[in-house]
């Protein structure tokens, strides 16, 4: 009886030791973050070992949740739902029912998931853009771009961008019955790097005569170069994307070469001579006191300059917009940046509200003390956060307002 009761609470804290996440006590919802947590893990582990064996690429594992979660196109009373191809990349179209001779708003989406997983058939994704199209009587092209380990850098830039200037051409909104003068891009995590780095590159396209409205950047992220931010110190073990995820995803975005993760683990990635760019990304100056609290500024460590030799998107603001200089910041869109406070990402997004607004482009910044990264994904069954709720509804308000 003894051996049984020993066994039965060795097993109970085994399991209490890895459902178990560093959860802040301002986070609502901690057993479902904890369980949910439990489960990414256990995929991430099975994904390690999957590599180590030989058997695949660890995304190829974690791309699992991508394909459960996929829902096909199914259009409903409120939103006809279509999968087409715009420039020869695959989309998602929602296209609003309700007010059918009006012009509409538009927008185009960039899902998440580390430029390696994510789809825009995703049913958070899916059932996001739905409420958008409804909420906003928009058109809503939510963008397949392909992925990492199979592409990298700057495939998924490339595919953004083909997606959006095929759009902005007058016959295709004309096509749409939509108004060229309230259009928006918009993406989460990944997806707002991508959304962030369209931006600027069309800001500066001849070619483009129709300008953007809006950019709407969700827990983006948006620099390589210092991975030791007050934000991934904070948050390094937070569940859904912790530091050693997110920096397998950067790394992974322009390599498989784990050389790569390796040096950016230790913030060793970046070398001497381009130094100069730090001061894009010196969180000293560009956070807030309040985020800089109990922590001291120390430069990324100087490592050799193979890497930025080998994958020079590393410093491209195409990869990383936070490193553009202050010329082909000014004159962007109005920008909507949500931030997460328990998020590695969150200094990122800081950072470039800063460094708009000192650029004197009009941002509204709202952060969220409660939440963590991905938040806004989790409104659909059987996932509901009340962050997230109250997040995506914030988003479709602000939009509603400014779009």
């Amino acid at each position: 009886m003894r051996i049984k009761f020993l066994g039965l609470l060795i097993a109970s804290v085994l399991v209490a030791y890895y459902i178990y996440a560093p959860i802040p006590d301002n986070v609502e919802d901690q057993w479902k973050l904890m369980l949910f947590d439990a489960f990414l893990r256990t995929v991430g582990h099975v994904a390690t070992i999957a590599e180590k064996l030989g058997f695949g690429n660890y995304m190829d594992v974690m791309m699992k949740i991508t394909t459960m979660e996929y829902t096909p196109p199914v259009s409903d009373e409120k939103v006809i739902v279509t999968d087409t191809k715009f420039n020869d990349v695959p989309v998602r179209l929602y296209i609003p029912k309700g007010q059918p001779d009006s012009l509409k708003r538009a927008m185009i989406y960039f899902h998440g998931g580390g430029w390696c997983v994510g789809a825009a058939g995703m049913k958070p994704y899916d059932s996001l853009s739905r409420w958008t199209s409804e909420k906003l009587n928009a058109v809503v092209v939510s963008v397949e771009y392909r992925l990492a380990p199979k592409y990298h850098f700057p495939t998924q830039f490339e595919d953004a961008y083909a997606v959006v200037k095929y759009f902005l051409q007058s016959s295709v909104l004309d096509q749409y019955n939509i108004d060229s003068r309230r259009i928006c891009v918009s993406g989460d995590s990944a997806g707002g790097n991508l959304a962030a780095a369209v931006t600027q590159q069309l800001l500066h396209d001849p070619d483009v005569k129709i300008k953007l409205k809006v950019q709407v950047l969700l827990y983006p992220a948006l620099q390589t170069i210092d991975l030791d931010l007050p934000s991934y110190r904070e948050n390094a073990n937070m569940p859904v994307l912790s530091k050693s995820l997110m920096v397998r995803f950067w790394s992974q975005y322009f390599t498989n070469d784990t050389s790569l993760k390796e040096a950016m683990e230790t913030n060793q990635h970046g070398p001497t001579e381009l130094s100069g760019l730090y001061k894009f990304v010196n969180w000293s100056h560009w956070l807030p006191e309040r985020f800089k609290k109990g922590h001291i500024y120390i430069a990324p460590s100087h490592g050799s300059s193979k890497f930025v030799q080998k994958y020079p998107g590393l410093l491209d603001p195409r990869a990383a917009p936070l490193l553009a200089d202050e010329t082909k910041l000014r004159g962007l869109p109005l920008t909507y940046i949500c931030t997460c406070q328990h998020d590695v990402l969150r200094d990122d997004g800081i950072m470039y509200a800063s460094r708009l607004r000192e650029a004197g482009v009009p941002v509204i910044h709202e952060h969220v003390e409660d939440a963590i990264h991905g938040a806004i994904m989790f409104t659909t069954s059987p996932l509901i956060l009340s962050a997230g709720q109250r997040m995506a509804n914030n988003y479709i308000n602000w939009l509603n307002e400014n779009l």
